[in-house]
């Protein structure tokens, strides 16, 4: 009880017909079994993914007090910020340090920088030259917990004309409370 469709067709037309039909099957099932697979690779990362969040919510659920310290003396430690004239301050005591250990700054700027939620910035860049245990003491100096004093950024490289000297490129930030805590 053949369809009267596939009694008319020859048998070349039969076994074209058998191996369109085998092929459409092959790419449905293809389509199919990249879609679970994806699916699954897509659970798997999620999985992993949550994995790792449960085990940090997990540490810092022990860690609790110490981060409430930690935040409590930030609270009552960082400085707000009166004014921008800030920078100038920050740059005042980078030179200081730095004539303290012979340092030699060149090409200082300063200005305000980013405002987030945890602070407001004002920044100094310089750029320095001395040898490498001068400004080892120097980088100590400057950045002090208490100082809340960032290296945003930092370039260091060995002088081509001077093996001796380093040369360095900073932008370093004073971070500053918030402005909705200071009020």
């Amino acid at each position: 009880m053949m369809p009267a469709w596939y009694e008319r067709m020859n048998p070349r037309e039969r076994l074209l017909a058998w191996i369109v039909a085998g092929a459409m099957c092959l790419l449905l099932n293809l389509v199919i079994l990249s879609w679970l697979f994806g699916a699954l690779g897509r659970a798997r990362t999620d999985l992993t993914t949550r994995k790792a969040a449960r085990v940090e919510q997990t540490i810092y659920i022990k860690e609790r007090d110490l981060w409430v310290k930690r935040d409590q003396w930030i609270q009552q430690h960082q400085p707000t910020l009166k004014n921008p004239a800030e920078a100038s301050a920050l740059l005042d005591q980078l030179k200081q340090v730095a004539s303290k250990y012979s340092v030699l700054i060149q090409n200082p700027a300063i200005g305000s920088g980013e405002t987030t939620p945890n602070h407001q910035t004002v920044f100094a860049s310089i750029e320095t030259r001395s040898p490498w245990p001068p400004l080892v003491h120097f980088l100590y100096d400057v950045q002090k917990p208490d100082a809340f004093v960032v290296f945003e950024s930092v370039n260091l490289a060995i002088d081509s004309s001077d093996p001796t000297m380093m040369l360095g490129k900073f932008k370093i930030a004073r971070w500053f409370a918030p402005a909705q805590r200071a009020k």
